[in-house]
């Protein structure tokens, strides 16, 4: 239903200040508006990486259709009813999947992850592609925190392993009380968002 894009038309900035209506349930320590967060965590990549920020500004997922590994949130309570785990076709170590086929080619479990990594490439952003990975996988927690699932992996999976790791260090740790300026650097997040994604984009 929201992967083909075709929901609304609105810009990048348009987008971003809709954040400031959604209640993010999963992290209820933050009572200050999600657009706010967005800024935080691309400023902390700004300052840490001045040549690299441009295009590095951005539930836990796992794959779909092969057995659960145990680093996955809930593991115990909360698959016992799902019909995959009790499939001979989606229960071994690979299930559907061919050993070391590549993450490209899994399908994850839905979220703002997978989401927006389908916006960027329905609107072709024009950013490299360690940006897509660290969109996808961000939440991937059972692969860049845990280690598991590398029986999946390529060695373009490993490689763009530390950029996805590299990006979680601001989006986890970069909520604090002191608020940015959104006035002060809207500036220059209009800028980069005219350089990889102008216009009205398909969500």
């Amino acid at each position: 239903e929201s992967g083909g894009c075709s929901l609304r038309r609105m810009s990048a900035m348009q987008a971003l200040q809709l954040l400031d209506q959604l209640v993010d349930e999963s992290d209820p320590d933050v009572d200050f508006p999600n657009s706010l967060h967005a800024y935080q965590t691309a400023e902390g990549i700004r300052r840490a990486h001045p040549d690299k920020g441009g295009w590095a500004v951005v539930g836990d997922t796992f794959p779909v259709g092969c057995k659960v590994q145990k680093s996955v949130v809930f593991h115990d309570s909360t698959f016992h009813d799902n019909p995959d785990s009790r499939d001979p076709r989606y229960n071994t170590e690979c299930g559907m999947y061919q050993p070391h086929c590549g993450l490209e080619n899994v399908l994850m479990s839905w979220g703002h992850d997978e989401y927006m990594y389908r916006v960027m490439k329905f609107n072709n952003f024009a950013l490299p592609k360690e940006a897509f990975y660290m969109i996808r996988f961000h939440s991937f927690y059972p692969w860049h925190a845990h280690g598991d699932y590398k029986h999946l992996c390529n060695e373009e999976d490993l490689r763009m392993l530390p950029w996805v790791k590299e990006l979680n260090k601001f989006d986890l740790y970069t909520k604090q009380e002191e608020l940015p300026d959104v006035r002060e650097l809207q500036g220059y997040y209009q800028a980069l968002i005219d350089k990889y994604c102008p216009g009205e984009l398909c969500w």
